[in-house]
């Protein structure tokens, strides 16, 4: 095993941290510590790698680094050479964090790459080692994980054996499911484990060495040769192997030039557009040959009571092969440490269920930047007060957002289809504005039929700011048990109305109409995950007038658990001062803020998980 790079001062990036100024008003420690965050992103890419996860991580160190705080940043399971051995290399100085990247981990991330790795991701001893001496060297005095995806779970009871805290974030569910989000093949809720036997063959996962020694070839090769002569090499492989994949093929072969899609021509092309009536609905026809819709991907679909049944049920502790000894295993890491803060507190319980020790959770909200410039230009808005839509005296349509991937999990194909099944009468008076970062050629024509619906690609922060003005209610269709999604936090943050899906944490948050009698028009509607046909239902009854929408200030009156950044960092402060002080703190109620805004009186404790929301 390769030794680990010294920080000397002939490295020019070594050393201690640049500290950065801090805006004015801004609380600066009186108490500097060492503080070393772990993770599997590029720190400074923030949400373009890792995404919410990664921005949070991210954004927390570049704060502590403001309050005066050393901070170290440490990623594994994605850089690999040819060179033998794991080592430690100083990559950046990015606001004041110090960010090494660990090399040749036999651990891959993200989650997906190591899926076949069970027994190193369960122990790594050498990778741990490696680690170790890093803490040392940089003289960390508390660690904090954000993800241990690309290392070993025996790395948290070896930093604790170090006489080091440990507090552990845990952003999914990936301690208690290799696959990451309880989504059995990424299309159900995994609501039994079947002693792990049910894991096998759950995603289609590389062989790790292969894996490791590609990226090794990958990144040497840039390394040697800079970026041309790689890119070739990699695009002549793929041509290579759909070469191989069509010589494979003995269907039919249809040249190009007879694709459907290349006679494809408007029905209506010869009528122009005089004396067209409004009576022909605004359906277009412009001669694609309808998807196959049963060559969609067939989402699960989840219950009502779908978070109480999986918190209520045992049989995911039954331990029959190596992925429910990898279950067990990351309960018991998770018990080494410190304190464990999930940002959810349904994913709390869900650990709790599976046997993390109740004194170690706590319910942490989550705080970032843009939040805040959300929150804040929502409540300078001339249109605060205002009511966004209302049926009886709309000059416009109702304007309805999605905002993630398309990824199953997100649940874009469950707004597709809720899309697809809407009375043309109510489509017509909507517009749905989405993004989704990811391959999506297919749904582009699956919404092509439809004017209603604009469809983008990904987006970044400063885009979504600026989009709080693009539309009136936010639409959350996940099918998986979300932690504390972000994209629900922008929204309520930015004074939206929300639909979202009765799965995971969202629940915390959402306060339907009439559940609130100071509230009475509550701050969004929950439907069952996955159910198409109930999310096109409260569409409609938007449309009607059977759910009146809020106003921006009324859904920042109803709803509880928001948290400021400058909030968020102190608590996360103050939970290292205490772990320090060796009082590992017992849960308790969130210190939020109150929807007044940042910076404002501390909040009620949200709805639990369950409560009849």
């Amino acid at each position: 095993m390769g030794a680990m790079s010294s920080m000397t001062s002939s490295n020019p990036l070594s050393g201690s941290p640049v500290l950065p100024k801090a805006p004015e008003g801004w609380r600066r420690t009186d108490r500097p510590m060492k503080i070393a965050i772990l993770g599997w992103a590029w720190l400074s890419l923030q949400g373009r790698e890792g995404s919410g996860y990664n921005l949070n991580a991210s954004d927390l160190a570049a704060g502590l680094a403001l309050s005066g705080h050393k901070v170290f940043y440490m990623r594994s399971g994605m850089d690999y050479s040819l060179r033998r051995g794991m080592w430690v290399k100083k990559i950046e100085e990015w606001r004041g964090v110090s960010c090494f990247h660990l090399y040749n981990s036999p651990n891959l991330s993200p989650a997906s790459s190591n899926f076949r790795n069970m027994e190193r991701e369960i122990s790594s001893p050498e990778q741990s080692a490696v680690v170790l001496r890093w803490l040392d060297e940089v003289g960390a005095e508390v660690v904090h994980i954000h993800s241990l995806e690309g290392f070993g779970l025996d790395l948290i009871p070896a930093i604790r054996a170090s006489g080091r805290p440990v507090v552990v974030t845990a952003h999914n569910h990936w301690y208690v499911c290799p696959q990451v989000d309880l989504l059995h093949e990424e299309l159900r809720v995994c609501d039994d484990y079947d002693g792990g036997r049910r894991c096998v063959g759950c995603i289609d996962a590389p062989r790790p060495h292969r894996r490791r020694m590609l990226r090794s070839l990958q990144q040497g090769s840039y390394e040697l040769f800079g970026g041309f002569w790689p890119s070739i090499v990699m695009q002549l492989k793929g041509h290579l192997k759909g070469w191989i994949k069509r010589r494979g093929d003995r269907g039919p072969k249809i040249p190009w030039t007879a694709m459907p899609d290349a006679l494809a021509v408007d029905r209506e092309l010869a009528l122009g557009y005089e004396g067209v009536s409004a009576s022909g609905g605004s359906r277009i026809d412009h001669g694609y040959e309808r998807v196959d819709v049963s060559k969609a991907p067939k989402v699960g679909r989840a219950d009502w009571d779908t978070n109480e049944k999986f918190l209520a049920g045992k049989t995911h502790l039954v331990v029959l092969n190596n992925y429910g000894e990898r279950r067990l295993a990351g309960v018991q890491s998770l018990n080494h440490a410190s304190a464990v803060t999930p940002p959810s507190k349904f994913v709390l319980e869900t650990l709790h269920a599976m046997g993390l020790k109740r004194e170690l959770g706590r319910h942490v909200l989550l705080g970032q930047p843009h939040f805040d410039q959300l929150h804040r230009r929502a409540m300078r808005s001339p249109f605060y007060a205002q009511r966004p839509w209302n049926p009886k005296t709309a000059t416009t349509p109702l304007r309805l957002a999605f905002m993630g991937t398309t990824r199953n999990n997100k649940g874009i194909e469950v707004l597709v289809r809720a899309i697809e099944g809407l009375e043309p009468s109510v489509r017509e008076r909507c517009q749905f504005y989405v993004r989704a970062s990811g391959t999506d050629w297919a749904l582009r024509k699956r919404l092509s039929f439809f004017p209603e619906v604009a469809l983008g690609g990904g987006y970044d922060i400063l885009q979504l700011i600026s989009a709080a003005g693009e539309f009136d209610v936010g639409i959350l269709p996940h099918i998986w048990f979300e932690n504390s999604p972000l994209v629900l936090l922008e929204m309520l943050h930015a004074g939206k109305f929300v639909l979202a899906s009765r799965l995971g944490g969202p629940p915390e948050w959402i306060v339907p109409p009439g559940q609130d009698a100071e509230h009475p028009l509550g701050n969004g509607v929950l439907f069952a995950g996955g159910h198409h046909e109930a999310l096109a239902k409260h569409i409609t009854a938007m449309v009607r007038g059977e759910i009146e929408i809020p106003s921006p200030r009324e859904v920042h009156a109803a709803t509880r658990g928001l948290q400021s950044y400058p909030g968020h960092v102190a608590e996360v402060e103050s939970i290292y001062v205490d772990v320090l002080r060796g009082r590992d703190r017992k849960s308790e109620a969130p210190r939020g803020v109150t929807s007044a805004g940042a910076g404002g009186a501390v909040g009620e404790i949200p709805a639990a998980v369950g409560s009849g929301v």
